[in-house]
């Protein structure tokens, strides 16, 4: 369905009242912080007690826990600056080091020749080169409908059963055949089986794949460092952030939001900037939302996942960020050695703290565990797949993160053109980040999103935030882009997981 560009709101006006920021995530927090830099009043709404969203850093026991993992790299000079800005001496340089579980196995990541070969074995290495000359061959690519047609049709069959399928159902909970094609364009670009095999064996002379970061800036005390730096900030220039104050209800007249509930109390709205689910953004419309509308944003799903952060006695299990689990005999799909991101993230030098990963949708089997349950499940797998024995493990914690993960199911797209085309009529409000675009944005791009709004109403610009990271773009190049709004392409190597990183 075609869509119209969107209108910004009639700038200059109504800046006597504050604009209302619907979300106190990464993107929401920017859009504040944005506005109260540019003399704007500005309220934040938070529906948790902790700033952050998907982003945010638990601490339990003065341990803290990264929801996903976060690395704070990005192509965008603008964005980059802005993270240096906020954070300072605050911000360190990290190394980067992760490794894929495979059939028993860890290969490195990105490839190394000699390590496949020893792990694969010549005669695996021979039916993946054969499955991908037939694809190169025989396929014909461009109009893929699932994204197990995408990757096989790219890398042959082969490869997409060894590295691609069993993490990805893994993430998602469904089918390859039920993802969209998109996610996957969306995801890899710009990369063959040739490519990484030459990179792999014999180095990348264009540097292509030889280019992956090896650092990356991370906050000494976690993600939840940055935005809560910013929530003071926004504070301190007479902005405000409500914690525990969820949105209940937008009040619209005509072509306008004209008021916000949220806490229980009604907000008049001049402008608005929101970085909520679309799905829930309709359901607070109510009857002013279209039914074509209300069933698109019903239709839409979400990926849901939750953290069990074991604290073990001892050095730490592995060296890496995190590791891929792509084994179908255990339920985890990441695991994150906390010290690896920061050594401030664990207090007590003789343990060690790992977050076992699973991904969900809330109201299953696993959502629904009781905490002990989950803390058994992580410590058994822990065991299983040979990383640390259960006896080791002295306690552990669980964290539940609701619509972590907007998905790319067959009618997505047709879904969110309707909702846009709607959120578009509404001169006053503007969506951002990645559940308000229902796009899986990495954070660099919820917050170029969210500055792009605030430049629509500050600067009186015309930019079109759901054009914004379009190419969802993963940055992994060592180098800086110096244009504000400019989506680079995307360099992945072979065997990189679909949806790792939050």
């Amino acid at each position: 369905m075609a869509t119209p560009a969107h209108t910004p709101p009639a700038h200059g006006r109504r800046f006597e009242r504050p604009t209302l920021v619907l979300g106190g995530g990464p993107a929401g927090l920017t859009a504040g912080y944005q506005l109260v830099k540019a003399g704007r009043p500005v309220t934040v709404f938070e529906a948790e007690d902790q700033v952050g969203g998907i982003a945010m850093t638990v601490e339990r026991d003065g341990y803290r826990f990264d929801l996903g993992g976060h690395r704070f790299f990005t192509k965008n000079k603008e964005v980059d600056d802005l993270w240096h800005e906020v954070m300072g001496e605050e911000f360190l340089k990290r190394p980067r080091q992760s490794r894929i579980y495979w059939n028993g196995k860890f290969l490195e990541y990105p490839l190394d020749g000699m390590d496949v070969v020893k792990k694969l074995g010549p005669v695996e290495l021979m039916r993946a080169g054969l499955s991908y000359l037939r694809a190169a061959v025989f396929s014909r690519k461009g109009n893929e409908q699932s994204l197990e047609e995408w990757v096989s049709n790219r890398f042959g069959k082969r490869l997409y059963e060894l590295f691609f399928k069993s993490y990805t159902e893994k993430v998602w909970g469904v089918s390859c055949t039920e993802l969209r094609a998109e996610w996957a364009a969306q995801r890899i670009k710009d990369l063959s089986f040739v490519s990484a095999a030459k990179a792999a064996f014999f180095g990348d002379k264009d540097q292509k794949i030889k280019s992956l970061i090896k650092e990356f800036n991370y906050p000494r005390f976690g993600p939840g460092q940055m935005w809560e730096e910013m929530t003071d900030r926004i504070h301190e220039r007479g902005g405000e952030v409500l914690m525990e104050t969820p949105v209940e209800r937008l009040v619209i007249e005509g072509n306008r939001v004209t008021a916000v509930v949220a806490g229980g109390q009604e907000y008049p709205a001049g402008n608005i900037i929101s970085s909520l689910p679309l799905r829930n953004v309709v359901g607070m419309a109510g009857e002013a939302a279209p039914q074509k509308v209300v069933e698109a944003a019903q239709g839409l799903r979400y990926r849901d996942f939750l953290t069990v952060a074991l604290v073990v006695d001892g050095e730490d299990l592995f060296p890496d960020n995190w590791i891929y689990i792509h084994e179908p005999g255990v339920t985890v799909g990441r695991i994150q050695n906390f010290r690896s991101w920061s050594p401030w993230m664990v207090p007590d030098e003789t343990k060690a703290s790992i977050g076992m990963e699973y991904f969900c949708f809330a109201g299953d089997e696993l959502w629904d565990a009781d905490d002990d349950e989950l803390i058994a499940l992580a410590t058994r797998e822990i065991e299983q797949l040979g990383l640390c024995s259960a006896d080791k493990v002295e306690k552990g914690y669980v964290v539940r993160v609701p619509k972590a993960y907007p998905m790319y199911d067959a009618d997505y797209a047709e879904r969110v053109a309707t909702i846009r085309e709607w959120v578009d009529s509404l001169e006053n409000l503007q969506q951002v980040g990645r559940n308000g675009l229902h796009r899986y944005n990495n954070s660099d791009h919820s917050m170029l999103s969210a500055m792009r709004a605030v430049d629509n109403l500050v600067l009186g610009a015309n930019h079109d935030i759901w054009a914004v990271n379009v190419e969802s773009v993963y940055l992994e190049e060592d180098e800086i882009d110096e244009h504000p709004y400019r989506n680079a392409p995307e360099t992945k190597a072979m065997g990189q997981p679909l949806g790792s990183e939050a």
